[in-house]
């Protein structure tokens, strides 16, 4: 009886779960039928903690990024590396910062009397991946332009501070040393501005005025938007000025291959931040739960 009965189904190009209801015994099972997938069904199943990772980490944590030289890419070592980058994360807070943003590096010298050394400056670079993720703070300090780089996960870095978060029109800010000393004099005492929570990042539109050249690098060949073109003009001879047409490349902005090879897939993005985004957002509530406490003192009678 039941080969016959599942013929009967195939012939009629039934699915086997169809097979049920021609039976005496599948009275029993009255919701045998199972229902098909869907996305929303999909979707429900899916991890939360996937759901609600957003691809704007990779601005705020661009570190966990591998390079993308495929010739350098070891997905062992990119591993390991972020583990010991959140390991080292756990001990001290690395707060979210840009370039432009100003801020106060302390760490350990063995050449200073106190053992330590606090800088305070404007980051006008930041780049590097992995262990290898570095910033450059400047500052002009007793008339003299100061460059200090640090790397990011370095033992040494005692505390990182954020004095004013902002960022810049440019991912780079080498012009700042071609430009007049006040865009870059910021006092070492300076006291941190502190932004409400779930405020956007204020964008700085200053345009710097460079100094006469000699320059340290040809700005006027360049596409930066925080130098004042019209001023920059003026110190320029008639023949740079022509020479500027010939260095332009307004086809790399169609290079889709040149995109793509200096850029990591956002499938790929997804994957790296699913990986870390649990231990990241503890220390997150870590540090606003720190920031809630407040130190008690206890008050000492007067004489």
């Amino acid at each position: 009886m039941f080969s016959n009965l599942y013929r009967q189904c195939l012939v009629e190009k039934h699915f086997v779960y169809n097979l049920f209801p021609l039976c005496k015994w599948s009275q029993c099972f009255a919701s045998s039928q199972p229902e098909l997938a869907t996305e929303s069904t999909i979707q429900a199943f899916e991890e939360p903690e996937k759901r609600s990772i957003k691809l704007e980490q990779r601005f705020i944590y661009p570190e966990f990024l591998p390079d993308p030289k495929i010739e350098w890419r070891n997905s062992i070592r990119e591993r390991l590396e972020r583990q010991d980058m959140l390991k080292r994360r756990s001990q001290i807070e690395i707060p979210e910062f840009y370039v432009g943003t100003i801020m106060a590096v302390t760490s350990f010298t063995p050449h200073s009397t106190s053992k330590k050394n606090r800088f305070l400056g404007i980051c006008i670079q930041r780049k590097g991946c992995g262990l290898r993720a570095t910033f450059v703070l400047r500052n002009i300090i007793d008339n003299l332009g100061t460059e200090v780089a640090y790397h990011l996960y370095d033992p040494t870095i005692e505390k990182i501070e954020v004095i004013r978060l902002e960022k810049r029109l440019d991912d780079e800010l080498f012009y700042l040393r071609d430009a007049l000393p006040e865009y870059s004099t910021f006092p070492l005492d300076m006291e941190p501005v502190i932004l409400p929570d779930n405020t956007p990042i204020p964008v700085n539109t200053t345009q710097v005025i460079l100094k006469p050249r000699p320059w340290v690098g040809r700005w006027e060949r360049t596409d930066f938007k925080g130098i004042n073109r019209e001023h920059m003009m003026t110190l320029i001879s008639d023949k740079m000025k022509m020479q500027i047409a010939k260095h332009q490349k307004p086809w790399e902005k169609y290079d889709l291959m040149k995109q793509y090879r200096a850029t990591i897939p956002e499938e790929e993005q997804k994957e790296i931040f699913a990986e870390v985004y649990s231990q990241l957002h503890q220390l997150e509530l870590g540090k606003k739960k720190s920031k809630r406490i407040r130190t008690f003192v206890k008050p000492k009678k007067s004489a």
